[in-house]
C-alpha cells in the first residue's frame, strides 16, 4: 500500500511542477475588433472605448460617452510530432476547441476634459485538450485557463495636444489541469486566483497629424489556492489543498501614428512584455506546509506591430501585421500550451450604421513558427516538433451616447 501511495505522490507532484505554463500563448492582446484588424497597433490612436486596455490616455481625446461590447472567437490547431525519446515522429493532433474571450467597455464624460470608463476583458486564457490516450498523457491531457480583468479608468485632456490616463485592475481567474494517472484514473489541479494591478498612459500630438502614445500595465501578483487529487477518488492515493503565487508580467506599449490624409492613417507599435518576472513557481501543500518549486526561466520579450485604417464613406477598411517573439527557451517548451514565435496577419471593417450605432469586425490569422525542441527539462522530458496556427474572428457593437 505504501508503494501505491508513493506512485500516486509522484504522479501528483509531476502535474504540480509542470503546471501553469502561462507563456505568450496564454496571453491575450485582442480586446477590440478595430485594434485586432490593425495588427494591434492602436496605442497611439486608441480612438474607441478599448483605449481602456491599449492606452487609457486615448479616452481624453474622446468627447462623447460610449458603450462597446464584443467577443473574439479563437480556433486553434496544434500538432505534435514525436516524442523523440521514443524514436518516433508520429503526429498527434490536439482535440478541436473554440474560445470566446469577451470585451466590454463603458465610457462617460465626467466634466470638460475629464473622461471616466470601466472595462471588462480576458487578458489571459485559452487552453489545450489532447487525446486521452496520447503519448504525452502522463504530462498533460487538458488545460483550461480563464482570467477576468475589471479596470476602472480616468483620463484627463491637459491640452489639445496632451492627454493622460490611469486605471486600476482587479484580476480573478481559474485554472484546471488534468493528466493520466494509475488505475485508470486522472489527476487534477483546480485553482482560483485573485490580484490587483494598475496602468497608465500618455497620448501626445506634437504635430496636427502625428500622435505618440505610451502606455504601461503593471505586474500583477495573483494569489492562487485550490486542490489537487485523483478522479475517481481513490482513498489510498494522496490529495489536498495547494496554494501558490503567480506574477503576471508587466507590459508596455510605445506607438507612433501618422494621418497621411483625411482618409488614411497608419500606426507602428512596439510592445514590451516583462516575462522575466516568471522565473520559478512554488507550491505550498496546506496539509503539512511543505513546498515544491519548478523552474520556468522566462525571458523578457516583445511584439512588433503595424496597422492602418482607410475611410470610405461610412466604412472604415483596416489591415495590419505583427511579429510576436516567444519568451520560452527550448528546454522549457511543453505540451501544456506549446509556445513559439509567431506572425499575425489581420484585416477588418467598421461601419457606422447610424450617428450613434456602429459595428466593427476583424479577422486575424496567426501562424506559429514550427518549433523542434530537444533536451527538454526532466520535469517533462518530451522532445519533438510542434506545428500550430489559429484563426480569430472578432466582432464589436458600439453605441455613442
Amino acid at each position: 500500500m505504501t508503494r501505491v501511495r508513493q506512485i500516486g505522490e509522484s504522479v501528483l507532484l509531476t502535474l504540480i511542477l509542470a503546471s501553469v505554463a502561462l507563456a505568450g500563448g496564454f496571453q491575450l492582446n485582442e480586446h477590440g475588433a478595430s485594434a485586432i484588424s490593425q495588427g494591434g497597433a492602436f496605442a497611439a490612436r486608441a480612438s474607441d472605448a478599448s483605449a481602456i486596455y491599449y492606452n487609457p490616455a486615448g479616452l481624453g481625446f474622446q468627447s462623447n460617452g460610449s458603450i462597446m461590447l464584443g467577443a473574439t472567437g479563437i480556433d486553434p490547431t496544434i500538432s505534435f510530432y514525436g516524442p523523440l525519446q521514443n524514436n518516433t515522429n508520429a503526429e498527434t493532433k490536439m482535440n478541436s476547441q473554440f474560445f470566446t474571450p469577451i470585451n466590454g467597455y463603458v465610457v462617460y464624460p465626467v466634466m470638460d476634459r475629464l473622461m471616466a470608463g470601466v472595462g471588462v476583458y480576458n487578458a489571459y486564457g485559452l487552453g489545450t485538450d489532447w487525446p486521452a490516450d496520447w503519448s504525452g498523457k502522463n504530462i498533460i491531457t487538458k488545460v483550461d485557463l480563464k482570467t477576468f480583468w475589471l479596470t476602472p479608468t480616468l483620463a484627463y485632456r491637459i491640452s489639445d495636444e496632451l492627454s493622460v490616463g490611469v486605471g486600476v485592475s482587479y484580476v480573478s481567474g481559474t485554472v484546471l489541469l488534468e493528466k493520466a494517472a494509475p488505475f485508470d484514473s486522472r489527476v487534477t489541479l483546480d485553482m482560483n486566483a485573485h490580484g490587483w494591478g494598475f496602468d497608465g498612459g500618455i497620448d501626445y500630438k506634437p504635430l496636427p497629424r502625428l500622435t505618440v502614445g505610451l502606455s504601461y500595465r503593471s505586474k500583477v501578483k495573483v494569489d492562487a489556492s485550490g486542490s489537487a487529487g485523483f478522479v475517481p477518488l481513490i482513498p489510498v492515493l494522496p490529495g489536498g489543498g495547494v496554494t501558490t503565487t503567480i506574477t503576471l508580467p508587466a507590459t508596455g506599449y510605445a506607438g507612433v501614428a501618422y494621418k497621411f490624409s483625411d482618409v488614411l492613417s497608419l500606426e507602428a507599435d512596439y510592445q514590451y512584455i516583462g516575462w522575466s518576472s516568471y522565473q520559478n513557481l512554488t507550491f505550498t501543500f496546506t496539509k503539512d506546509g511543505s513546498t515544491q518549486s519548478a523552474p520556468k526561466n522566462y525571458n523578457d520579450t516583445y511584439i512588433l506591430r503595424v496597422g492602418g485604417e482607410y475611410l470610405m464613406g461610412c466604412m472604415k477598411l483596416r489591415a495590419g501585421y505583427y511579429f510576436d517573439h516567444t519568451p520560452v527557451s527550448d528546454p522549457y517548451v511543453d505540451p501544456l500550451l506549446p509556445d513559439a514565435s509567431r506572425h499575425g496577419l489581420s484585416a477588418g471593417i467598421g461601419v457606422n450604421i447610424t450617428n450613434h450605432l456602429s459595428v466593427d469586425a476583424g479577422y486575424l490569422f496567426i501562424k506559429f513558427l514550427d518549433r523542434t525542441v530537444t533536451n527538454t527539462i526532466a520535469a517533462t522530458s518530451f522532445d519533438g516538433t510542434y506545428k500550430s496556427y489559429a484563426n480569430l474572428f472578432s466582432l464589436d457593437l458600439g453605441y455613442s451616447l
